[in-house]
C-alpha cells in the first residue's frame, strides 16, 4: 500500500469538492489533525476510516486506493431500480421480489 499516493488522492478529491480538511474531519467524525496526517502519510488509516472518508468525499474505495473508480455497467440500472422501489408499498415490493426470483430462475442471458 502506497500511503503517500493514497494521501495525495484523498487531498485531490477533497480539493476537487472545494472542502477544507476541517469540513472532511467533521463529516467523517475524525479528530482535528487526523486527515492532515493521512494526507501527508504520517498516519495509517483503518478500513473503517477509509469508508468514512469515502462517504465524506462522495467517492469509492477504488477511487482512493487505485486511482480509478471501478466501472460497473449495471450501476445506473441498479440505481434506477432502487429509486423506483423506494416509492413502492410493501405489497408491491413483495411482488417485485417474487418477479425477480422468477427471472433469476429462468437463467436468462
Amino acid at each position: 500500500m502506497d500511503y503517500k499516493e493514497l494521501g495525495r488522492r484523498i487531498a485531490a478529491r477533497r480539493r476537487e469538492l472545494g472542502l477544507k480538511q476541517a469540513d472532511v474531519n467533521e463529516a467523517a467524525g475524525l479528530s482535528d489533525k487526523y486527515l492532515s496526517n493521512i494526507e501527508r502519510a504520517t498516519s495509517v488509516l483503518s478500513v473503517e476510516v477509509l469508508m468514512k472518508l469515502c462517504d465524506a468525499l462522495d467517492t469509492t474505495p477504488d477511487q482512493l486506493l487505485l486511482g480509478a473508480a471501478k466501472k460497473d455497467a449495471h450501476t445506473d440500472l441498479k440505481k434506477l431500480m432502487i429509486s423506483k422501489a423506494d416509492n413502492m408499498t410493501s405489497e408491491q415490493l413483495k411482488l417485485l421480489l417474487s418477479l425477480m426470483d422468477w427471472i433469476i430462475a429462468q437463467r436468462l442471458s
